[in-house]
């Protein structure tokens, strides 16, 4: 809103017109999942009209003419305003306020990821910063916007299946032999399981036994209804969280977690800032902080783990991953450092690729569009999405525990056009039910003009309303992300 206030232009796509799209210079309500068809299309007007930056693209970019080929002959506007419906002069007006910019800046939320295409999204994203030379400096570049204060952080410690912390690949033999000789242990030659992968080996049988930590995939993941079958399977399921989680239910063991009041470490932000935060009070009962646990646990599992404390294990961190060797805690007392910090004195790092990128030249993405798994019918007809309310925070499994947040939201709502309320009987403040062949979920309803026909928006925040039962199977085609984003859905009056 600052930047808006001192002259910047701001774009907004999103199915649903949200407040901020009051105050863009252009607003782009594109159907849900239909965010790559949309990049697309603006790929192709940068590139028809030549706006891209020509010197950077000769410069850094390896592939640009099998890429140009791809979007001229595959997402002309016709095609991406099909797809989008929007009109191509919206697509052409988006790409020309973007390209010609000194500077721009793509921002997206879950409502990027959380799609079959949602990588894809993200790829065609980067692609558009690519072609204006949108890197290595100030406004510019590609970011998500993460769902938790800590997400940024968990990634770089290596909280995916797929590489090791800092995302560097197992595969490479100095990076083997660097973690080898830190941590004692040969490291696996192959990558882990994503939750979804997980999961269906857990139906399957193949997998015994889960360990939770944090994250309550019994009211959170999509599907939950199948998760349940999945967590009743295992053999052995350990929670370990801050308070008791809908998962507990399934739990073989509980292992109760300090939260970050009661707690030292550390919180990295989406632009690679760590902070330290430092313990204000102690946990209560047999609580513990999460390192501890896993420090205790390793032991009587028989490894020789003997961290005493979170300062001792950021230097560990920085052992294993040199862009985070200059970020040790007393440094951490003064202020934030944004990694890489590779030595004790480096002042951290600002700006990404100011100089050139680490792998030499950049290799355009072939972003496909891949439909949503779900498309409405006459037995189905609307289509939900997924979304988060100001006054509570994700499950709400801490937020809903604060009387005054509960006050000013008590129980769980969903946003429905009035024209479509008007056709089915339904009036503001009904309770509504909203079902399909996966389950049901009762509402309160809230007409609002802001969202479209055929749309309904509905948070996750209740236990006594558990949406995610009729999240989509559908998951991203590469990163498994669940699909929450487009699920198909019929409602009618609660009686």
């Amino acid at each position: 809103m600052r930047a808006l206030e001192k002259g910047a232009k701001c774009l907004v796509a999103d199915p649903r017109r949200i407040y901020f799209a009051d105050k863009a210079n252009l607003y782009l309500p594109l159907r849900p999942g239909s965010n790559v068809p949309l990049l697309n299309g603006m790929a192709y007007v940068i590139i028809k009209e030549e706006f891209y930056d020509k010197e950077f693209v000769e410069r850094y970019v390896e592939n640009f003419d099998s890429y140009r080929h791809y979007i001229l002959s595959e997402w002309d506007l016709a095609k991406a305003s099909r797809y989008t419906g929007l009109k191509p002069f919206l697509i052409e007006q988006a790409a020309y306020l973007y390209a010609q910019a000194k500077s721009a800046l793509i921002l997206w939320g879950l409502g990027v990821s959380e799609h079959r295409a949602g990588s894809y999204t993200a790829m065609a994203a980067a692609n558009l910063a690519t072609l204006c030379g949108f890197w290595g400096k100030p406004g510019c570049g590609a970011m998500p916007l993460r769902g938790q204060n800590n997400v940024q952080g968990a990634c770089d410690m290596g909280g995916l299946p797929y590489v090791l912390p800092g995302y560097q690949s197992y595969l490479d033999p100095t990076v083997k032999l660097r973690f080898q000789e830190v941590w004692g242990e040969p490291i696996p030659d192959r990558e882990g399981k994503t939750l979804p992968a997980l999961l269906r080996e857990a139906l399957s049988g193949k997998v015994k036994a889960l360990y939770a930590m944090g994250y309550d995939v019994a009211m959170s993941h999509g599907d939950i209804g199948s998760v349940w079958k999945a967590l009743s399977n295992l053999e052995f399921f350990v929670v370990q969280d801050i308070f008791m989680p809908l998962s507990g239910k399934y739990a073989h063991a509980i292992l109760p977690a300090a939260c970050f009041f009661e707690k030292c470490g550390t919180f990295t932000n989406g632009e690679r800032r760590v902070q330290l935060f430092e313990k204000a009070v102690s946990p209560p009962g047999e609580a513990l902080p999460d390192w501890l646990i896993l420090t205790k646990l390793s032991q009587k599992l028989g490894y020789n783990w003997n961290y005493q404390s979170p300062a001792e294990i950021a230097e560990e961190i920085g052992k294993v991953w040199p862009a985070w060797k200059g970020i040790i805690h007393s440094r951490l007392k003064e202020k934030g450092i944004q990694w890489p910090a590779p030595e004790p004195d480096h002042p951290g790092t600002s700006i990404l690729f100011t100089s050139g990128f680490p792998k030499g030249k950049i290799h355009l993405a072939i972003a496909k569009h891949i439909p949503p798994f779900e498309e409405p019918s006459s037995q189905y007809p609307f289509i939900l999405v997924t979304i988060r309310r100001l006054n509570h925070y994700n499950i709400g499994s801490m937020s809903r525990r604060s009387p005054s947040l509960n006050k000013l939201y008590p129980e769980p709502v969903i946003d429905m056009n009035p024209e479509d309320a008007k056709e089915l009987g339904i009036y503001e403040g009904a309770r509504v039910r909203v079902f399909n062949e996966r389950g049901e979920v009762i509402f309160r309803v809230h007409l609002e003009e802001r969202v479209p026909r055929g749309q309904l928006y509905a948070d996750f925040h209740f236990e006594n309303a558990l949406t995610n039962l009729l999240v989509s199977p559908g998951l991203d085609d590469l990163m498994e992300t669940p699909e929450y984003k487009v699920s198909v859905v019929a409602i009618s009056l609660f009686r």
